[in-house]
């Protein structure tokens, strides 16, 4: 925070000395900035809240205390840095503070550090599910039987990776677009991908000399689904992959970086130079290039009902955090909500074995655009496949990237034993890892691996990965069998110097590891994604159960299913909603103009 800002901020709230006083005797924001503050200090001269994305409201906050850039530098921590967010976009001070009640961290919805904010209450989330809003009924048809607030070609729903790409697309092919987010921060789970996006045959495996090709990428996604994907969908996924690589970079995206994940035939998985996580770049990009644009962008914004004369979409109904019900005319929406995984009610109903998982996904994803879609008339298709990551951090929270594995780390158990070839499919890697002692393991690796992939400092930084020189020590410290787990590693660099792993058939062997100190993290699975959803054609139109064209109604990414069949690839995700999205917004803004 800057010094002299927070200074002159609190003299003028409190007067010198005061601050400690006045502190414990408020119970939250409003209270202890209304001692020696006036209302307008935070609102409009008319009392009344600017939109529901809090812009003004959120600029007198950094007008006083900083950007979070600033009030980062002065709220370091030994291993984590709250407002250091790894989250792309404008992260609004509101998403965590909040002035007339108790706040909660928003970060506390997936890690479980302390973070000792003041005036805070322990995270809790419970907001009506799309059915139980069903009840306000007075209300949604006060708001029907008002005229429209906007009128636009498109509506985009969900700021992910599939919404903004959808937002920017429906945009640049000619339409008039609003985009909105029922979270108070943009990325849905896109923000948390780190391992990379697959695309066949691009500039950037050429420029590596990787041979690759859309037959091959195809093959891989239909065996790693278990065959039981859409077959044309996954003919484009992987025919336009390297269409989709080319417009992230055409729009500035760094996908220089070329690794490999499990279930790739060969090096695939494109990510940031030096092997920064993809998916909050990525986010970034399409959000920078969403401002250039001026598309309208409205967080804390949900998206309750798609409105139809017949079976032709006229617009939506949605609920504002702060402004209630109202309605946006439309010629076409677009679905681009995520998947269901945080919803553990839902995933154990499908999934039993599932039941009381932890999720890696973000608060929001809790399956709210299939009910929309459904209530519509969407299909689905495939909702019982429900992938668990096999290496969420025990501490802390924090899902490791598949990318660790693929550039040389090991998986080993309490035993100090491998157990599994490591860059197997997820739903193989997870299940192994749930048969060892404590249905947990450890991803060993070494300095070779940590300095290949950048993403790897954000773990150790957080506290997550301890490290030793030796790995008796190592083993000693973290309740392994030190030496077994020396035996171990011997034996899999040998199988590195001669380019076969006798014991896992592991493929791919980049490096030995017996650089500098080692590292492990305690890992365990995490329920990570839904591969089924809305049923959608070729064009990302929804379809009913007739598979007839629910006209005006498109969906890409997380929502629909189709795509990934049984089991997702990983580096598959990033792919799918850049692609799709880019698709639906393309075919909706065009169907905008025919009708």
């Amino acid at each position: 925070m800057n010094k002299m800002k927070l200074a002159v901020c609190l003299a003028s709230i409190l007067g010198t000395g005061a601050f400690m006083g006045h502190a414990m005797a408020a119970d939250n924001l409003a209270d202890f900035h209304s001692q020696n503050q006036e209302c307008d200090s935070c609102h409009q001269p008319s009392g009344e809240l600017s939109n529901d994305s809090l812009t003004y409201e959120n600029k007198q906050c950094v007008s006083c205390h900083g950007s979070l850039k600033e009030v980062a530098e002065e709220t370091k921590h030994e291993h984590y840095n709250a407002h250091d967010s790894h989250f792309p976009g404008d992260v609004a001070c509101t998403s965590c503070h909040s002035a007339h009640q108790k706040s909660m961290v928003y970060c506390d919805s997936c890690h479980s550090f302390d973070f000792n904010m003041p005036y805070a209450k322990k995270w809790e989330r419970h907001e009506p599910s799309i059915a139980e809003l069903a009840k306000d009924k007075s209300e949604r048809q006060a708001a029907l039987a008002s005229r429209p607030r906007d009128t636009v070609d498109v509506v985009v729903v969900g700021s992910g990776g599939a919404g903004f790409s959808a937002a920017v697309s429906a945009h640049d092919n000619g339409a008039k677009v609003i985009l909105i987010e029922k979270e108070p921060v943009i990325g849905g789970n896109a923000k948390l991908a780190a391992g990379g996006m697959n695309a066949a045959w691009t500039e950037q495996q050429k420029a590596k000399s990787i041979e690759d090709s859309p037959e091959l990428m195809f093959k891989d996604t239909m065996k790693g689904g278990r065959d039981i994907n859409d077959p044309k969908l996954v003919e484009i996924l992987s025919s336009h992959s390297k269409a989709s690589v080319d417009w992230m970079t055409n729009m500035g995206a760094d996908l220089n970086d070329v690794g490999r994940m499990g279930g790739a035939s060969v090096n695939r998985s494109h990510r940031p130079t030096g092997g920064a996580g993809v998916g909050a770049h990525v986010v970034q990009v399409l959000y920078d290039n969403t401002l250039k644009r001026n598309i309208d962008l409205r967080m804390n914004t949900r998206g309750i009902e798609i409105l139809k004369e017949g079976n032709k979409v006229t617009g939506i109904l949605v609920k504002g955090m702060y402004t209630g019900y109202y309605w946006i005319k439309a010629d076409a929406v677009v679905l681009a909500t995520g998947g269901f995984a945080k919803n553990n009610e839902r995933v154990s109903k499908l999934d039993p074995k599932l039941k009381g998982f932890v999720s890696t996904n973000q608060p929001g994803a809790v399956g709210d655009g299939i009910d929309v879609a459904q209530n519509a008339g969407a299909a689905t298709r495939d909702l019982e496949y429900i992938q668990a990551h096999p290496t969420l951090s025990v501490k802390g929270g924090v899902m490791v990237t598949e990318a660790v594995r693929g550039n040389g780390a090991i998986l080993v158990n309490r035993e100090g034993k491998r157990f599994v070839n490591e860059i197997t499919t997820r739903d193989k890697a997870s299940a192994a890892i749930l048969q060892q002692t404590g249905k947990s393991a450890f991803l060993l690796f070494d300095d070779s691996v940590r300095k290949s992939l950048s993403k790897i400092n954000q773990y150790i930084g957080l506290g997550v990965a301890p490290s030793a020189s030796s790995l008796v020590k190592l083993g000693e410290e973290q309740g392994i069998d030190g030496k077994v787990l020396t035996e171990t590693v011997a034996r899999y660099n040998e199988f590195v110097k001669n380019g076969k792993d006798s014991d896992f058939e592991r493929p791919n062997l980049p490096r030995t590891l017996n650089e500098g100190h080692y590292y492990v993290i305690e890992v365990t699975p995490g329920v990570h994604h839904t591969m089924g959803g809305v049923m959608i054609d070729t064009k990302a139109e929804i379809v009913d159960a007739k598979k007839q064209v629910i006209p005006g109604l498109y969906g890409a990414g997380e929502v629909t299913g189709g795509v990934h069949g049984a089991n997702r690839l990983g580096g598959n995700a990033i792919s799918d909603i850049i692609t799709f999205g880019r698709l639906a917004g393309e075919q909706a803004a065009k169907y905008s103009k025919e009708h």
